[in-house]
């Protein structure tokens, strides 16, 4: 199961083809291409184990990159197309890359890494090339495009997001399996959510996160055509599910939000009957959002926790998650324990940090300190993401807010996600962050910084409306101090926030 598979008994299908561009790649295409870029890395010396960044927008080019590791038995790091030449040459050295592909579009963040990356041997460039860069096109074109005598399984080495400081590369065992042994994902698509090969999947992500990647490169292995968005826009995702006959979607919650607030004569324009299944994670979903999301798709829409790591995996369908409002599912692979600060295992409905047993091993690449904070005191086989939630007497996981995120205010533990749940709800608000910053006498106050839909709104008697609004749904120790307006905030296209940004910013100007 890999696109040269179906190279050999569908060549002229789609296997992808970007949203805005309408570039197509058939599976010929996309064959041809990765087997010359994997013999090109191998020419140049790269062997299985060795690994190769790549730092690209959403384009053409992506996938047959990382197809080519995946045949050549690699290691490969999608970077962030976002970071800054600081950001992006810590991960780039941090993971050994002896081989960076970029692109023209990043050319002033590639020309920057030259004299910051020098352990790279190899460096491409999609679409042109500037100094210090090879053009891509051009240096795979002098390679035939047939495969590796010996082709064996790669596998991705992301890192995260770093909300919270300097990411960390999770480094799975390299599986080393003969080339086409299906993924864990793969599997999942097939059996959980119904992909074949005749099925259209949408992905309105960058490719660098791990979901969008991994889904589509399960898609093509499975042989079905991924329609590729440059940038998320929630009226071009509604238009190229009625274009392009989208069967298959995969989403985050803000993307939910940023559907809902459209108007009604754009949200009831499109034909959606075509789709079957839409997934979403990521981040935690407010509740009024999934149900509006479920009553205007119907009950095709899928929830599941996990992370990178790939420690555990829990899932729902709608009629699970209607029936256990607010859960993100139970386990379908890996046991749930939550723990007390002391590592204790607490009973249903108490709330605590979230581990997974026998979930898959993993390692943060030269970081054995967090590997070991990950691990619980007692069982080396139980680990966590950093979540907090509680399990129900039914087994379903529910999400509360990240450990680092929690705010103690006079001694009290609140979780801004309840909070921020709340706020996104209102019909004035597009997008919210809530976090703690310093007080002198509880030691955190709650603080809200809003996106307003209408930035022209922004002011005091917003203000007083939200803080309204909040105390008629929350306790009072969790409604915010206070709220500030900002035109956008800072969240990452995969829907995370940087909150640390925000927090820096604040506690930067009361210090």
């Amino acid at each position: 199961m890999y696109p040269g598979a179906h190279a050999r008994t569908a060549p002229d299908k789609v296997a992808y083809v970007m949203a805005a561009s309408g570039e197509a790649v058939t599976y010929r295409q996309l064959d041809d291409r990765s087997n010359q870029l994997a013999r090109l890395l191998y020419d140049r010396g790269l062997r299985p184990g060795d690994t190769l960044a790549v730092c690209m927008e959403n384009n053409a080019r992506y996938l047959e990159v990382v197809w080519a590791a995946q045949r050549s038995g690699l290691y490969y790091t999608c970077v962030s197309s976002r970071l800054t030449a600081g950001e992006a040459d810590y991960i780039v050295n941090d993971c050994g890359a002896k081989a960076f592909v970029t692109s023209w579009d990043r050319r002033g963040l590639a020309a920057q890494l030259l004299d910051r990356t020098p352990v790279v041997q190899i460096r491409l460039m999609c679409f042109g090339a500037v100094e210090g860069y090879e053009p891509y096109e051009q240096a795979i074109g002098q390679y035939p495009p047939a495969p590796l005598a010996e082709e064996v399984e790669g596998i991705d080495m992301l890192y995260s997001s770093g909300t919270t400081g300097r990411p960390k590369g999770v480094k799975p065992p390299l599986p080393m399996s003969p080339m086409g042994t299906p993924s864990g994902v793969t599997v999942l698509c097939q059996m959980l959510y119904g992909f074949t090969p005749d099925a259209v999947y949408l992905t309105p992500a960058p490719l660098y996160h791990a979901a969008p990647l991994r889904f589509t490169m399960a898609a093509q292995r499975i042989g079905a055509t991924t329609v590729i968005m440059e940038h998320f826009d929630a009226v071009e995702l509604l238009r190229l599910v009625e274009v392009h006959r989208v069967s298959h979607t995969q989403v985050v919650p803000t993307m939910f939000v940023r559907l809902l607030k459209l108007a009604e004569a754009d949200r009831s324009r499109y034909d959606l009957s075509s789709l079957e299944t839409v997934i979403h994670a990521a981040a935690p979903c407010p509740i009024p959002v999934k149900k509006q999301m479920i009553e205007w798709w119907g009950p095709i829409i899928h929830e599941y926790y996990a992370g990178t790591e790939g420690n555990g995996f829990c899932a729902c369908n709608s009629e699970e998650w209607l029936a256990h409002e607010g859960t993100v599912g139970r386990p379908l692979f890996g046991t749930i324990h939550i723990c007390d600060e002391s590592g204790h295992e607490l009973p249903p409905h108490e709330t605590g940090t979230i581990y997974f047993a026998g979930g898959a091993a993993f390692e943060y690449h030269n970081d054995p300190d967090k590997t070991r904070r990950s691990r619980h005191r007692e069982h080396d086989d139980w680990s966590t993401l950093g979540d907090i939630g509680h399990i129900d007497e039914d087994g379903f996981l529910y999400l509360t807010d990240r450990q680092a995120n929690m705010i103690i205010s006079g001694g009290v533990n609140i979780y801004p996600q309840e909070t921020e749940n709340v706020l996104t709800t209102h019909p004035k608000v597009m997008d919210v962050a809530v976090f703690g910053i310093p007080n002198e006498d509880l030691g955190e106050e709650v603080k809200a910084v809003v996106q307003p839909v209408q930035p022209a709104e922004a002011g005091p008697e917003l203000e007083r409306e939200l803080l309204a609004f909040a105390s008629q749904h929350l306790a009072p120790f969790k409604v915010p101090r206070s709220i500030d307006f900002e035109a956008e905030l800072p969240r990452h296209p995969t829907g995370k926030l940087y909150k640390r940004l925000l927090k820096d910013r604040y506690r930067q100007a009361l210090s």
